[in-house]
């Protein structure tokens, strides 16, 4: 996603790549070509040579980079990794620059976007989620539809395929297919990161799931969506939710919303909108990821305006669950995406207060697991997992959670 972002970036008329930053040479190497722009290697962060029209710079040190007193312009910073203590760091630092920072990154926009919207507060500047994935498509949809007068009745997803068992072992031939690596394909298979992309927009839009990690029923056609759930049930509150197995549209988000009007119900008629009843499907075939980004970066820097500002609602988190029987000393090596664990929306008052957040799991990933997460009682398989059963090190993500968790709009849940 990040070689798409910069492939973009530098086609967008008024738009400018100003900086690439990655771990790997690979990557780097990749992103630069796709820009079409020469690459100036940053040997000091603090010491900048000169960069003409045509040149990019090009590091693996992003914090140092934005954190050192170097002249370097940027208006806006994009989050492109699934990282979260490492790309908390990134965004501080660029808000810190007072950039404004689009996360293509649901991970940190759900574990940190709380402190990261307090600090771009502070510095006058947005922290925003980006503009083509699920959640910004919807969040697009909804204040549409809201101006309207419509009621948003449900925000939904359409996953093809969903296994809650989902391992490395059984991940790996299509990661390396489509470009992605193992951890991030095991997140998409058991649905932790379609149930991170449904609490943000929940929070953005105050909607809650039926049950921890929705209903997500079978569907073979999107207009399935107004048979397969019991809409009046909800009574006033909006739902977030999902189906599972339409063949087209692949990529598609959609959202049913209630009007009672009777002389619109003619004109949505007319239009040929799939109606049941007062509730209405209007559905978005694709969300186009990179290929949407620039507005997102627009509309930050030009409208000073968030597709979706962090915590905007703090009523829904991803809790984490037991992907099988785990004993006591077991060893989380990845909250998301990893063997032991998947993650469930939840609002975070039914959930209690010893619900364990699955973005608090993701530690420090060395070459050791002394950055990690540990069982501390055994959890049998899709129970939820206790913050009081696990013992969760020092860490550089548990310290942002706490400086999070210090500030004062967020003391009380």
């Amino acid at each position: 996603m990040g070689t798409g972002v910069a492939l973009q970036v530098a086609r967008t008329p008024g738009m400018e790549v100003v900086f690439l930053s990655d771990l790997s040479k690979e990557a780097l190497s990749r992103a630069v070509q796709a820009t079409g722009l020469t690459a100036i290697p940053v040997e000091s962060p603090s010491s900048l040579p000169q960069r003409e029209a045509g040149e990019v710079y090009v590091t693996h040190d992003t914090t140092g980079l934005l954190e050192a007193d170097n002249g370097l312009e940027v208006d806006v910073v994009v989050e492109c990794t699934n990282t979260i203590a490492a790309a908390g760091r990134h965004c501080l630092a660029a808000i810190g620059r007072r950039a404004h920072v689009v996360l293509m990154n649901a991970e940190v926009d759900l574990a940190l976007g709380r402190l990261l919207a307090h600090e771009a507060a502070r510095q006058g500047v947005v922290v925003t989620s980006d503009a083509g994935d699920q959640h910004g498509v919807l969040a697009t949809m909804i204040d549409e539809i809201e101006l309207w007068g419509f009621r948003i009745v449900q925000a939904g997803n359409m996953k093809g395929f969903l296994n809650l068992r989902a391992s490395a072992a059984t991940a790996r031939e299509w990661a390396e297919k489509q470009r992605l690596s193992v951890v991030q394909t095991v997140s998409y298979t058991d649905g932790t990161k379609m149930n991170i992309e449904q609490a943000l927009i929940g929070n953005y839009a105050g909607l809650t799931p039926v049950r921890p990690g929705m209903e997500g029923p079978r569907a073979s056609d999107v207009r399935d969506v107004l048979t397969a759930f019991d809409f009046a049930s909800y009574g006033a509150q909006g739902r977030v939710d999902y189906t599972v197995g339409v063949p087209w549209p692949g990529g598609g988000v959609y959202v049913v919303a209630e009007c009672t009007d009777p002389l619109q119900a003619f004109y949505l008629n007319y239009y040929k909108v799939s109606s049941q009843g007062s509730f209405h499907l209007f559905f978005r075939p694709y969300h186009l990821c990179h290929l949407e980004t620039p507005r997102a970066i627009a509309q930050a820097f030009l409208d000073q305006r968030p597709v979706i500002p962090p915590a905007r609602h703090w009523i829904n988190d991803v809790f984490a669950y037991a992907k099988k029987d785990l004993p006591a000393g077991t060893v989380i090596e990845h909250g998301i995406g990893g063997d032991e664990i998947y993650g469930l929306v939840n609002t975070i008052e039914t959930a209690g207060p010893d619900a364990l957040p699955v973005c608090a799991l993701e530690g420090d990933h060395g070459a050791s697991s002394e950055g990690m997460a540990v069982l501390r009682t055994a959890v049998k398989m899709d129970h939820p997992i206790p913050l009081s059963a696990v013992d969760i090190p020092e860490t550089d993500l548990s310290r942002l959670r706490q400086q999070q968790a210090s500030l004062p709009s967020l003391q009380a849940r």
